[in-house]
């Protein structure tokens, strides 16, 4: 048995990991047993979560964690507390009780495997100091593109707190304070409601994780979302190189039913967001767009 690094997904949320995560398991990559309905496995989410948490940040503001990371004294002991943590059974919610009584820990893997996650993007150095080998994928999308969408999100959110029919509201509220407080779950992302700062939190996520690709090498590949929509059974082809997957072209072939074309450039048609994107024509330029 020969242990796999794994393949870690980084990019900012609502630019394309959820779907690139999705075809990559359907490939074949092992991205853990228990998932949350964003595909990222619990296990290594609440461990993202709980390192930001440490620097009081979080997925909107994440760059505090270089107050760990700048720490060697503390990242080390972190780390090793981590893989501690990968040994145990609360592994299992990734490994399911099958892979965890066969590999004990996902350092034992002998199968194409990894994570998604957001946060990843300013946590890798962790994970590098765990798994010095890790490959990285980096999906990015277009700026305005990624705005509307968290805009959206937060929306969805405050409808939470909207006003309903008075006899289900008091029973929806007492749902929602169990379901939040509880387990200091977040109703919505706060930064995003300002489409100034939301496309400001995209340049430093994108930012962030184009330092780790360029560090990387041939140990990272990024991935346009609009080309991935457009060409996905090239890239498609190309990240199951990059992950040595056993991919046939009908398995690709499969997987790319799952795109949506319409979702590239989805701004363009909305004066509101064209006129955005003319404004910040610039900022958009320098990260590709």
């Amino acid at each position: 048995m020969i242990a796999r690094p794994p393949i870690i997904i980084i990019g900012m949320s609502r630019s394309g990991t959820n779907i690139l995560s999705q075809m990559l398991e359907a490939l074949g990559l092992f991205l853990g047993q228990k998932k949350d309905r964003n595909h990222e496995a619990i296990f290594f989410l609440e461990l993202n979560i709980w390192l930001l948490a440490q620097c009081s940040g979080g997925l909107e503001h994440p760059a505090s964690i270089r107050y760990l990371l700048e720490d060697k004294e503390a990242r080390a002991l972190f780390s090793d507390f981590i893989r501690y943590i990968m040994k145990t059974p609360k592994v299992v919610s990734f490994l399911g009780i099958g892979k965890y009584l066969r590999y004990g820990t996902p350092a034992n893997l002998d199968i194409p495997w990894g994570w998604k996650d957001p946060r990843n993007t300013y946590t890798l150095p962790i994970w590098l100091d765990i798994f010095p080998d890790a490959k990285v994928i980096h999906i990015y999308r277009h700026g305005v593109d990624v705005v509307q969408s968290l805009r959206i999100r937060r929306e969805k959110g405050l409808l939470r707190l909207k006003e309903r029919h008075s006899w289900v509201k008091q029973f929806y509220w007492f749902y929602l304070m169990m379901k939040f407080l509880s387990t200091n779950r977040k109703f919505i992302d706060f930064r995003c409601a300002s489409m100034e700062e939301g496309l400001s939190m995209w340049e430093e996520y994108v930012n962030e994780a184009r330092a780790h690709v360029r560090k990387l090498g041939d140990r990272a590949i990024e991935v346009k979302y609009e080309d991935l929509l457009t060409e996905p059974n090239r890239i498609l082809k190309n990240l199951g190189d990059f992950c040595k997957l056993q991919t046939r072209d009908t398995d690709i072939e499969r997987v790319a039913k799952q795109i949506k074309r319409e979702r590239a450039y989805a701004y363009i048609g909305n004066p509101e967001l064209e006129a955005f994107a003319i404004q910040v024509a610039e900022r958009l330029r320098a990260q590709g767009y």
